[in-house]
Formats: structure tokens, C-alpha cells, sequence
């Protein structure tokens, strides 16, 4: 079991690296690239290390830790080991709030992974937890037109998947998301 000292050291360290602060961060080697990381670096091993911190922590009993680490875990989307603990995460059964705050992470990525998560997790939600992801939705997607029309597109592309699940679940967020007139459209 990893402590919170585990968890803060390996997130710690991730951190310390995706900034640049990091020598390894700074200086690169032969270290993978981290998605959207402009030149930043990080060993798989710490991804994965923290994936597995973030998980511990997102099976807490206080909701705030399980909050943290939904937005935490959010980052990591893209990532086969994350998939589990982030689906428990936004169908949460002890507080909404961990819904509502990991799947606004998830949305707010604006990418395949994250939507193909959130759809998955809408696919099989009761209604209250229904409800609290079609809030994220909202929230999320409310403001720029652009944003809400490439989420349409990628759950166009997602109601098409191979897993019935995610299948299933991109089509109720298509319709989710059609619902929205967003503020701001381009000039």
C-alpha cells in the first residue's frame, strides 16, 4: 500500500519533471515523451507509479482525497491503468462531488480518451449520477462553441466503437451535448 508520503513523493516527482525543474525533466535523455508536454519528459515508471499513488488515493474514505484524485487522475486518461480507477471515481457511490469534479477533469482533456472514459462511465450511471456528469457537461461545454463542436465530432466517431459500453455511452453524450447553445461562437 502506498502512504500519503508515497503519493506526494511520486507525484512530487512528476511534477518536479513536467516542469522542468527536474533535471531529468530538463534534460530529457532518452525519456518518452509525455503527451502535450512541449519537450518535457517523464520515465513510464513514474506515469505509472503515480497512476498507482492516484488510485490509493482515490480509494480513501474522505471524498476530498477521492476528488483530488479524479483531477489527478484525469491526466493520465490515456492510460490502460487509469481506466478502472477513474471509471469508480466518476460513478463514485459516496459523494457526488468526486462525480462531478472527475468528470469535469475528463472533459476538460477535450480528447478521445477522456470522452471515451466519461461515455463508458454514462453508459451504465443510475440517474443521480446521470444527472451529476450531465452538469460537468454543461459546465464544460457551456462557453465556446468549438469546444462543444469537436466533443460532437469525437462522439460521433465514439458511438462507432467497438466496445458497446463506450458505444453506448458516446451516443447519450452526443445527445447531452446537442442540448447545449454555447455563449461564445467564432466571429
Amino acid at each position: 500500500m502506498v502512504g500519503v508520503v508515497g503519493v506526494v513523493g511520486v507525484v512530487g516527482v512528476v511534477g518536479e519533471q513536467l516542469s522542468g525543474r527536474s533535471p531529468v525533466g530538463r534534460l530529457g535523455g532518452n525519456l518518452p515523451d509525455v503527451g502535450g508536454g512541449v519537450g518535457r519528459r517523464v520515465e513510464p515508471e513514474l506515469r505509472h507509479a503515480a497512476v498507482v499513488a492516484l488510485g490509493e488515493l482515490g480509494r480513501s474514505r474522505d471524498y476530498r482525497d477521492r476528488a483530488d484524485a479524479g483531477r489527478g487522475l484525469a491526466g493520465f486518461a490515456e492510460m490502460q491503468q487509469a481506466l478502472g480507477p477513474l471509471l469508480e471515481l466518476v460513478l463514485d457511490p459516496g459523494d457526488t462531488f468526486v462525480t462531478r469534479v472527475t468528470t469535469e477533469a475528463l472533459l476538460r482533456r477535450r480528447d478521445r480518451a477522456g470522452l471515451a472514459t466519461v461515455a463508458s462511465a454514462l453508459a451504465v450511471a443510475d440517474p443521480n449520477h446521470g444527472d451529476w456528469i450531465h452538469t460537468a457537461v454543461a459546465d464544460v461545454f457551456s462557453i465556446f462553441s468549438d469546444d462543444r463542436d469537436d466533443a460532437i465530432r469525437l462522439c460521433e466517431e465514439l458511438s462507432q466503437d467497438a466496445d458497446d459500453r463506450v458505444a453506448r455511452g458516446a451516443r447519450r453524450l452526443h445527445e447531452l451535448l446537442a442540448e447545449i447553445d454555447p455563449i461564445l461562437r467564432p466571429a
